[in-house]
């Protein structure tokens, strides 16, 4: 073989050579795409059935009864919270002697609030017509997957977690919408039931199993024409009570807190922050699991405790032991926010640990 062939052969197997990279790599490009789309594809088809959800659904104004132009100076509207339930975590006695909690449990619990509620409205109360009940949810429904209690759960599965709980939620506001003449529900998501290990900025609202699980108990009250929804696509929800304005988030967007002041001076300057883009005259929050009632006055301020009680995060981080409790309030036309009681639902000797 003379030189000149050899260059020439040499140049045919690099030229070989290299278009068989470029096919390879064309192909793998070819299979990602094939991949993405249909991944896409996944997305863009539960995109549609869960907007379908959203729209059939979701309210995303409050009715107009809560605002009526010429009320009743007797009239009375009631608020109540119910957030932080962190539904199907398991909290044991043996790691917790203060309290403890399961399935079982919770669903106590939650029988107790929808009782509780309803009994400091009418039986605790005099001089005043109820005209209904604000039910405000305020996020960590579900105990979620990502964070360290996660691996006590009853179950880990996210789904089957939603599945049972939307049955026992709709149960609950039905069974407030039997007692009250109209009912209004007010949602937001929390950190717990998110899907990613970051927290979302687009799409937070729809990214959690909180979302899924209120949703699911909307389908299943249908039939319930005095009850109205609000489940906004933001993380924090304005509702008008009469002449109040509460702004409801979860909390979790606060940072800091600690020393002297605990958890006020965070939550109030994120409170001004709040004040400019949404005007309000109350802060509604959860997340913290410990209940602040100063809704009346300057204060302008309520923060939940929670459904599941103390737990052993709290405890190895030295947090006092606080119990069970949920936030209800009572605002009229004429002085806003006056009566406030909470929510005691643990009954340890009922739930078998007391």
């Amino acid at each position: 073989m003379s030189l000149d062939e050899f260059e020439e052969k040499h140049e045919l197997l690099a030229e070989l050579t290299r278009s068989r990279r470029k096919y390879a790599k064309q192909r793998a490009d070819l299979d990602i795409a094939r991949a993405l789309a249909k991944d896409i594809g996944r997305e863009r088809d539960d995109a549609v059935a869960r907007l379908g959800i959203y729209e059939t659904a979701a309210n995303l104004e409050p009715p107009k009864w809560l605002t009526p132009k010429k009320p009743k100076k007797s009239t009375a509207t009631v608020c109540a919270l119910l957030s932080d339930c962190h539904w199907d975590e398991i909290v044991k006695q043996s790691e917790v002697p203060t309290n403890a909690y399961n399935r079982d449990i919770a669903e106590m619990r939650l029988k107790r609030f929808c009782n509780k509620v309803i009994s400091l409205a009418y039986d605790q109360t005099a001089g005043v017509t109820v005209d209904g009940l604000v039910l405000m949810l305020g996020g960590d429904m579900v105990s979620g997957s990502l964070h360290d209690s996660a691996q006590h759960n009853e179950t880990p599965y996210g789904p089957v977690t939603c599945a049972h709980w939307a049955t026992r939620l709709a149960a609950a506001i039905e069974q407030l919408s039997e007692a009250f003449p109209k009912v209004h529900v007010v949602n937001v998501v929390g950190n717990h039931g998110r899907l990613t290990i970051k927290p979302r900025t687009n799409g937070r609202a729809r990214d959690s199993w909180d979302w899924l699980l209120v949703h699911s108990a909307t389908k299943q009250l249908e039939h319930l024409k005095n009850v109205t929804w609000q489940i906004p696509e933001t993380h924090d929800a304005m509702v008008q009570v009469h002449n109040t304005k509460f702004l409801l988030t979860h909390g979790d967007t606060v940072s800091g807190g600690g020393g002297i002041g605990g958890i006020w001076p965070p939550i109030k300057r994120m409170q001004a922050r709040l004040q400019v883009n949404q005007p309000h005259d109350i802060l509604v929050m959860g997340h913290w699991h410990q209940l602040v009632q100063a809704g009346s006055g300057q204060s302008g301020l309520i923060v939940n405790g929670s459904l599941k009680g103390f737990d052993s995060y709290a405890r190895i981080s030295g947090f006092s032991s606080e119990p069970a409790q949920q936030a209800w309030w009572l605002v009229t036309p004429e002085h806003g926010v006056t009566m406030q009681a909470p929510i005691f639902v643990a009954d340890p000797k009922a739930e078998g640990w007391g």
